[in-house]
């Protein structure tokens, strides 16, 4: 039973999916779907997903599952990525939607014009840069007290969120400047064998 991904390898939120995959052991073909070449805007893929956006899986009976956190929640169900316990359910569900709305649309945005675009840093519209080191700021916090962001085992929420995190960098954000997340960067790396 073999998924396929359609995904961007320039796009933290592709890797996600592909690496809760390969971490998980679930068979998948990958499908390369260049966003800055329009691949994700042809009849072709709209029929699948008309929202335009990578990542969209096709489960093996051909369903299709667009938007990264849901689709790293399908293939994850039932297995240690997903707490058992309910409150540390949340916590993990809290995480990933904070990522999606207070997370990637600054860390990533500064990302993608920083090194897709070659906007230089000082050009980043300076709430791009505000939230995004908030959010940064935010992460840190909320490693004071564990390993990771649930806890002491890796989560969904730390999938979610190291994908754009470990790349701030590219984005013109200082890493050095919250060392928790530098080692809880390294310390997700690990557990889920990303290079």
């Amino acid at each position: 039973m073999v998924i396929t991904i359609y995904g961007d390898s320039i796009s933290g939120n592709c890797l996600k999916v592909k690496w809760t995959a390969d971490h998980l052991g679930v068979a998948y073909r990958w499908l390369e779907t260049g966003v800055l070449n329009g691949e994700t805007r042809t009849a072709e893929f709209l029929a699948m997903n008309p929202a335009g956006q990578v990542p969209l899986v096709l489960l093996a009976d051909g369903r299709p599952l667009a938007q990264s956190n849901a689709i790293i929640l399908h293939l994850a169900e039932g297995s240690p990525l997903i707490p058992a316990d309910a409150y540390e359910r949340a916590r993990m569900l809290e995480w990933m939607f904070w990522e999606q709305y207070s997370h990637e649309p600054y860390v990533a945005v500064a990302r993608f014009q920083v090194r897709y675009l070659e906007k230089p840093v000082g050009d980043l519209e300076p709430r791009i840069v505000e939230r995004g080191l908030q959010a940064l700021q935010r992460l840190e916090g909320g490693l004071a007290t564990s390993s990771f962001l649930v806890g002491e085992q890796p989560s969904l929420a730390d999938v979610a969120l190291v994908a754009y995190t470990r790349v701030a960098g590219e984005g013109g954000f200082d890493l050095d400047a919250f060392p928790r997340v530098q080692a809880w960067i390294a310390r997700v790396e690990a557990a889920l064998g990303i290079a």
